[in-house]
């Protein structure tokens, strides 16, 4: 038997991961959509035959740590359908608008003709982007669903349920329950209707599972390693192992205005990545702030002790953890000192203490156990 639930069974008789009753349960849901998913009556281009309903989606919700891209990962990777994509919602979201630009600067010979076959207004580019979004995946998958911006919010609505008339069958994951979404947002009674086409066409599970356990890992190793050496790449690597129980690593490429930045070891949400490839390199604060969107916890290997001809790479590495703290993102660093030596004299030092003092902030129990918020995107 194949699938999310013997996967996560699996890992639990190893002992990557430790049982939980919430998240076997989650396993078993994700389990019957998995098997409705790749039946033979319902398999993956049962949307291009016979006109039969999808399978419900599921929007699972919970707080952090729980599991939630644990069992997404699980989900994602052990379900046979080829046409399906994940992707966390904000870069979704960016995606599509930039689909919507794309289509209003079409020539109106080509919207026309679009729009023609897809009965829809030449003006319209919702129709069309669905359309498109759909033949490119049937099977959608969502980390970190929340929305705050209010040009989302106002084409969520048509937007998904275009997605669903195509067929589309939606997984997300979320920190927060569906009627807690877009909280105080402007206007937010017209975001009402897509809240409810949420609860109608996705069965919504709650996972509540015992404890954090990402914050249980943290907390039962340090975070911070110093000084440099075999010992702290050594501590570096048992902590990654640990945090990503047992994931396959894989790089990824976020698209940020047009530049491609690459993060080379990926796993359940984390990011992994030298101090050389953040820092040395010419990346900024849109940079920086994407990497915290898209990851809850960023492990930064081998930061080394600054010198005042190392300017620059102290201004990145500021921006970086500013970016970092104010998201609320978990850092696990080797580095050759503690944060308070690690750029004593240069251009900046001063305004360096800051991020030495919010280096050992992130270091307590109060700071990790606090929910990963989603900065807004960089100018």
């Amino acid at each position: 038997m194949r699938g999310p639930l013997p996967r996560y069974q699996e890992l639990v008789t190893r002992g990557a991961l430790e049982k939980d009753p919430a998240q076997e349960a989650a396993a078993t849901r994700l389990q019957g959509l998995s098997e409705a998913l790749t039946a033979p009556a319902h398999g993956p281009l049962f949307w291009f035959g016979p006109k039969s309903a999808p399978p419900r989606g599921l929007y699972l919700w919970g707080g952090v740590g729980r599991g939630k891209s644990l069992l997404m990962d699980i989900f994602f990777n052990n379900t046979d359908v080829a046409s399906k994509r994940r992707v966390h919602f904000h870069e979704f979201m960016a995606e599509t608008h930039e689909r919507i630009a794309a289509w209003r600067a079409a020539d109106e010979k080509t919207r026309r003709r679009r729009g023609k076959a897809l009965k829809s207004s030449p003006d319209d580019p919702i129709p069309p982007v669905a359309a498109d979004i759909a033949r490119e995946a049937r099977l959608l998958c969502f980390d970190e669903f929340q929305v705050s911006d209010i040009a989302d919010a106002m084409i969520l609505g048509r937007l998904f349920s275009a997605l669903f008339t195509e067929g589309v069958v939606v997984v997300a994951t979320s920190n927060r329950r569906p009627d807690d979404l877009y909280t105080d947002g402007i206007n937010r009674q017209l975001f009402l209707p897509f809240i409810a086409m949420l609860k109608e066409r996705l069965d919504i599970f709650e996972l509540d599972a015992a404890r954090d356990y990402r914050l249980d890992r943290l907390a039962g190793a340090p975070v911070y390693y110093a000084p440099l050496g075999p010992e702290a790449d050594a501590a570096m690597d048992r902590a990654w192992k640990i945090m990503i129980a047992d994931a396959r690593e894989h790089a990824e490429t976020l698209i940020v205005k047009g530049r491609r930045v690459a993060a080379p070891r990926c796993a359940r949400g984390l990011a992994r990545f030298d101090f050389e490839a953040l820092c040395a390199r010419p990346l900024g604060a849109s940079d920086f702030l994407a990497i915290v969107r898209r990851y809850g916890a960023l492990f930064i290997d081998r930061i080394p002790q600054l010198k005042p001809d190392n300017r620059d790479e102290a201004k990145r590495f500021v921006t970086l953890v500013d970016a970092i703290y104010e998201s609320r993102t978990k850092l696990v660093c080797s580095a050759a000192a503690e944060p308070s030596l690690l750029y004593p004299k240069g251009d900046g030092s001063f305004e360096f203490e800051r991020t030495a003092s919010r280096l050992i902030e992130m270091q307590t129990a109060a700071y990790l156990g606090s929910e990963h918020e989603m900065p807004p995107a960089g100018d």
